[in-house]
């Protein structure tokens, strides 16, 4: 398995589509590395068409959802195979350690599906559990990042791409894919990647290629986000030893409701708590875009998790 957790693990293929709570969007990469960004297309949905949770059902007006995943596809070229980036919100993200680890794989994946069983909203038997292997600590313990979600959920997401004949054989995770993107750019020491979208916000912390603080708030949260990543940050230093981020990035921000301006108002504000030069995604770096139009800020954010989850794997 690569670094970060996906629900599914075959070799990637050469489009990819995401469905949000407010869009569908898709990207064609080239073969190469690195990958041309061939074309792309995103289209906003109805208000309600998605609804990303953990216990209910995610696409209130399929219909709708499917057919504009189609439009997306046909504007890339269409794809018998893609892969697939859904919401954070339809899966619960959890980081379990174990001072021991069993040594068969499959006496690993029940005590995990064990630990986790308590906090899923369903029951562990109707989940579709995935993980990998995190940071190991000098006693020989490991940690390990699961992802659990109702198989029935994904299996809606999954129907709106065979919907337009498209197979994903991929599916994952946003935030995860960011986080990828993130790495494949490079930076040196303890990275935090704050991941602003539509209904939620999601925070991941990584070290040495590993994930080791992973939060989630939903649209329903109190807290601000400034204060949501000040008290990630203060966990970061008193619990995990942490000596500082070497980098700081946000994603998804230029694409809320106060557009670029909104983004740029929370880059200083992060930065001024944090003491820390805060950064954008900018997918460009890993994936140049072929056309040479001028690309919008939000565009960037909207394609970032699509070139993630295409640079995972060597292409099909």
């Amino acid at each position: 398995m690569s670094a970060l957790s996906r629900l599914f693990a075959p070799p990637r293929p050469l489009v990819a589509v995401e469905i949000g709570a407010r869009h569908v969007a898709a990207l064609r990469l080239g073969a190469g590395r690195p990958g041309l960004v061939e074309a792309h297309a995103v289209e906003a949905l109805p208000d309600g068409a998605v609804v990303p949770s953990l216990g209910a059902s995610n696409l209130a007006d399929a219909p709708a959802v499917a057919a504009a995943v189609g439009r997306v596809l046909g504007a890339v070229g269409g794809a018998r195979h893609v892969a697939l980036v859904v919401p954070d919100s339809a899966a619960k993200v959890t980081l379990v350690k174990f001072d021991q680890v069993p040594a068969r794989e499959s006496d690993l994946d029940a005590m995990l599906r064990w630990n986790i069983r308590k906090s899923l909203p369903f029951k562990i038997e109707s989940a579709q559990v995935t993980w990998t292997a995190g940071a190991t600590d000098a006693a020989g313990g490991r940690e390990f990042l699961v992802a659990a979600s109702r198989r029935d959920v994904i299996e809606e997401y999954e129907r709106a791409c065979l919907a337009a004949g498209a197979h994903p054989g991929i599916v994952d995770l946003a935030t995860f894919n960011l986080i990828n993107l993130q790495a494949a750019l490079g930076g040196g020491g303890d990275g935090l990647l704050v991941h602003v979208a539509a209904d939620y916000v999601s925070l991941a912390i990584v070290r040495d290629g590993h994930v080791i603080v992973f939060r989630h708030r939903g649209a329903e949260g109190e807290e601000s986000l400034a204060d949501l990543v000040h008290q990630t940050a203060m966990y970061y230093e008193d619990r995990l030893g942490g000596k500082g981020f070497g980098r700081v990035v946000l994603a998804g921000a230029s694409s809320g409701p106060d557009g670029l301006a909104g983004a740029d108002g929370l880059r200083r504000q992060l930065a001024e708590r944090l003491s820390a030069r805060v950064e954008t995604l900018d997918p460009r770096v890993a994936a140049p875009i072929a056309d040479r139009v001028s690309v919008s800020p939000e565009l960037l954010d909207r394609l970032a998790p699509l070139v993630g989850v295409l640079l995972r794997e060597p292409a099909a």
